[in-house]
């Protein structure tokens, strides 16, 4: 078990865009309270990352930060150093500030996505579509081939290294057992909208997981589901994540 030291009275934040709807700010207020921790998180919704460093300076008793969608990768010009599994991912989201204001950048989508999916029964087959490129899909594609799977991209135009929606054929999803979807695709209020992936092709030997929590159930998990596969939403793998980073401040 990790032993962590108590941070005194301090401030800890998110930095995205859009972000009324996060997690992160209410799941820290209820861990504070239940802690009995006279701490404060606060979201802080920019416009652009070039907002990031009057942040900083304008909040010199901020101990720590989240990174989410869509700074994760546009972040880490503005870090003095990286840990190194955030260096090999090329995705932060999670920021512990060092004495003198210095910022080092983590990476625990990783952590998290890994431990969520531990609470599923193996699959028939290690093999993965993940839907998206951004900083979250990074996390997810390291994570995963840290666990030995085959992975594939999708995204919205082909690649050498990438498949296009339109080349998702019968063989390649029956190919490939779990599919995450790492795109924002479906997010509240947008519910009805999801990955263009072929869905007749999905059956029950398929895992879909989607990175996205509210709504609980997406229109991608719930085609998923009526053929058949196994879901998941992303609550438990943030809940996860979010844990790793409060380790990473008290450490």
């Amino acid at each position: 078990m990790t032993i962590t030291k108590e941070i005194n009275m301090s401030k800890f934040g998110l930095i995205g865009k859009n972000i009324d709807y996060s997690f992160s700010k209410s799941y820290f207020a209820e861990k504070f309270k239940i802690e009995n921790l006279d701490h404060t998180y606060e979201n802080f919704d920019i416009s652009s990352i070039s907002e990031f460093n009057s942040i900083i300076l304008q909040n010199l008793d901020l101990k720590g930060l989240n990174i989410t969608i869509p700074y994760k990768e546009e972040v880490i010009p503005f870090l003095d150093e990286m840990d190194e599994t955030a260096q090999n991912i090329g995705a932060v989201n999670t920021v512990k500030v060092l004495p003198e204001n210095r910022l080092k950048g983590f990476n625990t989508d990783h952590w998290g996505f890994q431990k969520a999916l531990e609470k599923f029964d193996p699959l028939r087959r290690k093999t993965a579509l993940i839907l998206g490129t951004g900083g979250a899909s990074k996390s997810i594609a390291y994570a995963l081939l840290e666990m030995n799977f085959e992975i594939k991209f999708v995204s919205r135009k082909a690649s050498k290294e990438v498949l296009s929606y339109s080349q998702l054929s019968q063989k390649v999803i029956e190919h490939h057992h779990l599919i995450v979807n790492c795109t924002p695709l479906g997010t509240f209020p947008n519910i009805k909208d999801c990955p263009s992936i072929p869905y007749q092709f999905i059956g029950s030997s398929h895992f879909l997981f989607d990175l996205i929590y509210n709504p609980s159930e997406t229109e991608f998990l719930r085609r998923g589901k009526a053929k058949g596969a196994k879901t998941s939403n992303g609550l438990t793998m943030l809940e996860f994540q979010a844990e790793k980073a409060w380790e990473i401040w008290n450490s």
